[in-house]
């Protein structure tokens, strides 16, 4: 790291607070171009005060402490900022993306103020000491960043078109029978402590909110007795259904597989893919009649019961022509492959990220596909 420095973000970086504008939305104008607040896009409006790449960060809010969402981001093109964002350019001696990826990196505590709404002034941001390589090698380490960022977001939106197609070609028919003509409860309960310190796949509530894709921890670290899935399922959240939760569940096979208590599990009857059976219980209609059912006065602990799911009525698998199941278990297939892809190249990101930033690993010259291949 020798030819490495250290400096300011102020030192090598503009500040283009100045030209930031606030709008009411009673005030705004809907349009093609992006609105940014703290954590993200919040709007498009129909004019625009910047054109280019440039680096956002948060300027309040309690995502500056809990780090649920990126503090730093990318906005690229013609978009709006509000007053919640700083807005960073780069220079000859920064470039905006390795800019970014930097201080998503940064440990930004010592920087905030404010004790119940936590706020990152633009002084303080401008005060941060970051390293920084040569501009080149800046640029070759954006280069391999972006380049797993922009996989996951194209897997990510292939994954939701996907399951979209799926749920609407499933949406077709009239639904005639009801849920029990398609499906087996299955409620066989397990301790997850008997598996000790071995891992397990955890298809929980939390999993399915934050990616879809079952977490493995330790069984010995899972408290409450949990439903075992021995295989391919569809589960129904009985929680809160104006909050359509069904997961296309499928086991890796590698670990014992449980799910939360929360779920209503499924398994599929002869003649109907599991795929169809999820693609049917994620239609539109389902979750209006899963509505009818609930029971529970207050919003946050409204549920429905297992008996009451199998009543719905659905669709009949009968009525499917051959190509419309097969589109119909292809979509769906893929959406599930693209979702774990995406799974395996954030973990590759996030253990090449601090490597990268740090000076450990080094990119100047190397071609990026051989070592995200090379970390995957």
């Amino acid at each position: 790291m020798g030819d490495w420095s250290t400096a300011r973000i102020g030192e090598v970086a503009e500040c283009l607070d100045a030209m930031r504008k606030p709008v009411r939305a009673a005030d705004r104008s809907d349009g093609p171009y992006p609105y940014y607040g703290a954590s993200g896009v919040i709007d498009h409006v129909d004019h625009y005060l910047f054109d280019g790449t440039f680096a956002l960060v948060a300027e309040d809010g309690e995502n500056l402490r809990s780090r649920s969402t990126p503090v730093s981001f990318l906005a690229r093109g013609k978009f709006w900022v509000n007053n919640h964002a700083h807005i960073l350019s780069g220079s000859e001696r920064c470039d905006v993306r390795f800019l970014s990826y930097a201080i998503e990196n940064s440990d930004i505590s010592g920087y905030l103020t404010g004790s119940t709404q936590p706020k990152l002034t633009q002084q303080s941001l401008l005060s941060m000491r970051l390293d920084w390589p040569p501009p080149a090698e800046q640029r070759a380490i954006a280069d391999v960043l972006a380049a797993l960022d922009d996989k996951i977001e194209a897997n990510r939106r292939l994954a939701l078109r996907c399951g979209e197609l799926a749920v609407t070609l499933a949406s077709l028919h009239p639904p005639k029978l009801a849920l029990n003509a398609l499906a087996h409860h299955l409620h066989d309960m397990v301790s997850p402590s008997v598996f000790g310190h071995s891992d397990v796949e955890h298809f929980s509530l939390p999993a399915f909110d934050s990616g879809g894709l079952p977490v493995r921890e330790a069984g010995s670290g899972i408290k409450s007795g949990k439903f075992t899935l021995a295989g391919p399922a569809v589960l129904v959240s009985k929680l809160n259904p104006h909050i359509p939760r069904v997961w296309l569940a499928q086991p890796e096979g590698t670990w014992p597989a449980v799910t939360s208590t929360e779920f209503v599990v499924l398994s599929s009857k002869d003649g109907c893919p599991v795929e169809l059976l999820w693609a049917i219980c994620r239609s539109p209609q389902f979750s209006t009649d899963l509505l009818k059912m609930v029971k529970g006065t207050t919003g946050s602990h409204q549920r429905v019961t297992p008996g009451d799911v199998l009543r719905i009525e659905v669709q009949d698998p009968q009525d499917f022509s051959d190509a419309e199941r097969d589109v119909i278990v292809t979509a769906a297939q893929l959406s599930q492959s693209m979702r774990r892809e995406s799974a395996k190249l954030t973990a590759t990101r996030d253990a090449l990220l601090p490597k990268l930033l740090g000076g450990e690993l080094r990119v100047n010259g190397v071609d990026s596909e051989i070592l995200t291949e090379t970390y995957a």
